[in-house]
């Protein structure tokens, strides 16, 4: 007699279903990582050459939003399928921002308020105004 051969559905990859979540992650944040992408932008940018640099386009925001998606999938004990796309979502359209987060991120981060003025700097412009 042959052995009895579990049988799982095709969804659970063998059983294994941190694989599952794995690749779920990959496709959910870089296509998130896009539609972030053309909100941000308000257009698909296309990959360019130009003579100091590479310019990646979709491809940069797809790359982090699966980079992302997948740290917060590996790092979360996700059990549920439906948190793993949640959080994939999540993850991959705020991508840049949870990287940084993680702290492998690049420091673009500048301060959108000019520092504040002194009080003598607004004492002399008063004074000036006369």
């Amino acid at each position: 007699m042959l052995p009895k051969v579990k049988h799982y559905p095709i969804w659970t990859l063998g059983g294994d279903d941190m694989l599952l979540h794995l690749v779920l992650a990959i496709f959910i944040g870089g296509s998130m990582g896009l539609l972030g992408h053309a909100k941000k932008r308000g257009k698909v940018e296309k990959p360019r050459v130009t003579k100091r640099f590479i310019y990646l386009g979709f491809l940069e925001e797809m790359l982090i939003g699966t980079i992302a998606a997948v740290l917060i999938v590996a790092s979360s004990d996700t059990e549920s399928i439906f948190r793993v796309i949640f959080l994939s979502i999540l993850a991959g359209y705020g991508g840049e921002k949870i990287i940084q987060g993680f702290g492998a991120g690049k420091q673009t981060d500048l301060p959108n308020e000019l520092p504040p003025k002194k009080q003598e700097q607004e004492t002399i412009n008063k004074n000036d105004v006369i």
